[in-house]
């Protein structure tokens, strides 16, 4: 089966990217895997949000403070979704599926974004 990542993942993994490192377009580009078209439509998000940065002079892109406490955030809760219990079990969790919503629809990170 293929996975496609979610908005979360690929946001995720664009933070990482840049995280506290000044890259360029085609480095984001080669380490998230994402089309170019793609990329760009994130990053006008990111920018919007002030989750990274764009120096201009350098023509290079960096995490923003905001956008690595996003990114702390995202992998703390990664975490905790396969957090094994006391007994060594794993957790039952229903990951697919939120009220009905398929994982794609669920609202993980706009009360965040949203600030």
């Amino acid at each position: 089966m293929k996975h496609h990542r979610s908005g979360s993942e690929i946001i995720a993994s664009i933070l990482e990217v840049a995280n506290g490192n000044r890259v360029r377009l085609t480095e984001i580009l080669y380490k998230t895997y994402l089309s170019h078209g793609i990329l760009k439509e994130y990053l006008l998000l990111l920018l919007e949000k002030d989750l990274v940065q764009y120096i201009q002079g350098e023509r290079t892109y960096k995490t923003t403070e905001k956008g690595m406490c996003l990114l702390r955030m995202y992998n703390e809760m990664g975490e905790l979704m396969v957090a094994k219990t006391d007994t060594g079990e794993e957790p039952v969790m229903r990951v697919g599926n939120y009220n009905g919503k398929s994982l794609e629809q669920r609202p993980m990170l706009e009360p965040i974004l949203a600030k």
